[in-house]
């Protein structure tokens, strides 16, 4: 992954979305050879000069200063995650806190006790990566037995774009990929040294078709809540609601909750996925 490659791409795709019309700009006259908004344009807005931001989108602008940052996310009409990433990517945070920490990531006591008391409904704990630190019964019986897989494998991403099995029992299961390799994006901007994220990011470039197009659109997204549908092959159609919750004490853990409305046919459903993957009286308690 290319810093000064990755600064160009993200603020050049940013300006391309922003006609000058929208952005409250006069005609000139002049031929616009570049969808969107120019460099000069870009410029002005933020109320730097237009050499200072080639530099900037040429990745040879050094550390710009907290107030240029909110300039140009103003200018280009960035959402939080999006400003996030742009100061990661113009090196907002000291060289340090940009490095991912070593070692494999390991889920408190506390938070594996939660998914039990959660085991009505499907929960799971995402690190670095999306890789799965660990899922409940329910998650494991929605998704995938994420147990069942070598540790190194448990991953999220890898699961939605790698396994035939996603693209079936996800309905919108196009959207989602492409979210997620948003995810990934961002997380890339934040620890651009982290290898196990550059070799997923290989894998994941080799083996799913639709991977690169994403990773190459430079959307970056922090989920946060929503709604997801799946295809169960016992259970049928679920919709639910989800909460993506940061844990104290862990920034780079998010505890994912699904939900469902009370007394609609998901709350059916989710009653019968529960009901078939329940273990039986005498079976070892199955782990989290």
């Amino acid at each position: 992954m290319d810093r000064s490659s990755d600064i160009a791409d993200f603020l050049r795709s940013r300006r391309a979305r922003i006609t000058p019309d929208e952005a409250g700009l006069p005609a000139d006259g002049r031929t616009r050879r570049v969808p969107g908004l120019r460099r000069d344009e870009v410029a002005r807005l933020a109320g730097v000069s237009t050499e200072y931001y080639t530099r900037l989108e040429q990745g040879r602008g050094g550390n710009p200063s907290p107030e240029v940052l909110t300039a140009l996310a103003a200018a280009l009409r960035l959402d939080n995650a999006e400003s996030e990433h742009l100061g990661d990517l113009l090196g907002r945070r000291p060289a340090a806190a940009r490095r991912a920490p070593s070692g494999p990531q390991r889920v408190r006591p506390g938070l594996h006790l939660l998914l039990r008391t959660l085991d009505h409904v499907p929960a799971f704990v995402l690190g670095r990566r999306t890789d799965v630190l660990a899922a409940n019964r329910m998650a494991r019986a929605l998704l995938t037995d994420f147990d069942a897989l070598p540790a190194t494998r448990r991953n999220l991403a890898r699961y939605y774009l790698l396994d035939p099995e996603a693209r079936e029992r996800v309905v919108d299961w196009e959207q989602l990929a492409a979210e997620t390799v948003a995810m990934l994006r961002l997380e890339a901007g934040r620890y651009p040294g982290d290898r196990q994220l550059a070799d997923l990011v290989g894998e994941l470039t080799l083996r799913c078709p639709e991977f690169t197009t994403w990773w190459n659109d430079h959307r970056v997204l922090r989920r946060t809540h929503g709604t997801k549908r799946y295809r169960h092959p016992v259970a049928g159609d679920l919709v639910f609601g989800y909460e993506s919750l940061q844990p104290p004490g862990d920034p780079d853990q998010t505890l994912c909750v699904y939900t469902v409305e009370p007394g609609s046919p998901s709350e059916q459903a989710l009653r019968l996925l529960g009901d078939w993957t329940a273990p039986r009286t005498g079976d070892p308690e199955l782990r989290i």
